[in-house]
């Protein structure tokens, strides 16, 4: 396709145009978009409290997201309407903090007669559909709240590291000089140290918590943005307009910011689709190792975690996080693929 093609339709129309004929990254594409719904809805996808509720000839909305002092002592798990009495449930009626020993290590409604003692699953009025955890945790509730926080430690640090990347690159970029040697150093440095250990060393002196996390990440990650970046204001930085920018006097940070980064933002957006999928990985491995995100919140890693205890026979607890894990990683990378091919202009035809 012609230049003038191009400018006609637009570039990211073109990228569009090119990533849907790739069907692996349309599918990828899809379950993220799952994923941020599921992550986005889940106080309406698996809460104890429901979402409507008629009792006592009160009415009550959203009472998964309203603390009704009158209802905190209610457990919704075990009552039941009674005359004139109304009701509207989440999918899953279970919490991902509401525990039940008597119901711990359930397996899958659908896989009964798996448990340790092969005694018969009584779930009472609602049924556990991925079985449930050490202390009697709804797994499918605790995955669908783990959406949230894996979606969020990815999104977030790669935002950090996008920020440091992008402002390191495009200085060293620029000016290049002692100020690139001495980025391309620091670069360098940082670069020689294996970074999943490095964030695991940060975390064992750090306070549990999922910020340290983020920052952890998102510090650690910008090395491979600020290289891009840097690689691609080396090539603008001699364009005409550039050049044209500065013999009308204009600042140093208005050439970068406004005229060159817009045009090297687009490796930047194929490295952030992969650094997202490292993110998950490297939460999931941190908190299956006790460095993650602080129990008893709901984590894939940290469920994932418990299966060390009860692998022999609590399978659930292996498969379905890690499933969750898998699925999600490669999404994002298929994702990933499909944007660096759509951006190839070799490709386009």
């Amino acid at each position: 396709m012609n230049d003038s093609a191009i400018l006609k339709q637009g570039y990211w129309r073109l990228v569009w145009r090119q990533f849907r004929k790739n069907g692996l990254a349309m599918a990828g594409l899809a379950v993220i978009l799952c994923l941020f719904a599921v992550a986005l809805l889940a106080p309406f996808l698996a809460h104890s409290r429901p979402i409507h509720l008629v009792k006592d000839g009160r009415t009550y909305w959203f009472a998964n997201l309203i603390d009704y002092p009158e209802l905190i002592e209610v457990d919704f798990v075990t009552w039941t309407p009674g005359d004139g009495e109304r009701v509207l449930r989440p999918p899953v009626p279970f919490g991902p903090l509401d525990d039940n020993v008597l119901h711990r290590l359930e397996p899958p409604v659908w896989a009964r007669g798996a448990q340790e003692d092969g005694t018969e699953v009584d779930n009472g009025p609602f049924r556990h559909w991925l079985g449930t955890d050490d202390r009697g945790r709804d797994v499918l509730s605790r995955l669908i709240w783990g959406t949230r926080i894996s979606m969020s430690i990815g999104f977030v640090a790669v935002g950090i590291s996008a920020l440091i990347g992008v402002v390191f690159g495009a200085l060293a970029g620029y000016y290049g000089g002692k100020v690139d040697m001495v980025i391309l150093r620091l670069i360098e440095i940082v670069m020689c140290f294996p970074s999943f250990f490095l964030i695991l060393t940060l975390m064992a002196f750090l306070p549990p918590s999922i910020w340290n996390i983020m920052v952890a990440i998102g510090l650690l990650g910008w090395t491979g943005i600020a290289r891009l970046v840097r690689g691609e204001f080396l090539r603008l930085r001699e364009s005409d307009f550039a050049t044209a920018a500065r013999a009308t006097g204009l600042h140093d940070g208005w050439i970068i910011f406004r005229h060159l980064l817009p045009n090297a933002l687009a490796p930047v957006w194929v490295s952030a689709t992969f650094g997202v999928a490292g993110a998950i990985l490297t939460e999931s491995g941190l908190s299956f190792l006790g460095f993650g995100v602080p129990p008893p919140a709901a984590s894939w890693g940290e469920v994932l975690k418990q299966s060390q205890t009860y692998i022999t026979y609590a399978w659930w607890l292996v498969t379905f996080p890690g499933a969750a894990i898998f699925i999600t990683v490669t999404a994002f990378n298929l994702v990933g693929e499909g944007l660096r091919d759509a951006m190839d202009p070799r490709l386009r035809q």
